[in-house]
């Protein structure tokens, strides 16, 4: 075992979506009663959270982090072949020129 490999814990999945204000709390009450659900009943993650984020440039919209935990990369590779695809599209038709997402995939490291 390498010295990378002794100090990952954990993945990270991390999506970022900027929400136009005026359908913010619509789509937050959304994500949580709907969306993130539909994403847990997948089994590929533990747990998750939901962060808004604080400073940011856009004055008409609202930014959010939604953290996924898994165990293994293999879980969030299953999860983005299998099970995204059909989840972000449900997302885009529902807030289509309504918002923006980036994601990305992050190790966690502790020494």
């Amino acid at each position: 075992m390498g010295l990378v490999e002794k100090y990952i814990n954990m993945i990270l999945y991390n999506v970022t979506i900027g929400i136009d204000l005026d359908i913010e709390n619509e789509w937050l009450e959304w994500m949580v009663t709907k969306h993130i659900p539909k994403v847990m009943a997948t089994g590929m993650f533990q747990e998750y959270k939901i962060f808004k984020v604080l400073s940011q440039e856009d004055q008409g919209s609202s930014s959010y982090s939604i953290q996924y935990f898994s165990d293994t990369i293999e879980k969030v590779v299953k999860y983005l072949d299998e099970f995204a695809p059909s989840l972000v599209e449900e997302h885009r038709q529902k807030y289509i020129n309504r918002h923006v997402a980036f994601r990305t995939m992050l190790e966690q490291i502790e020494l």
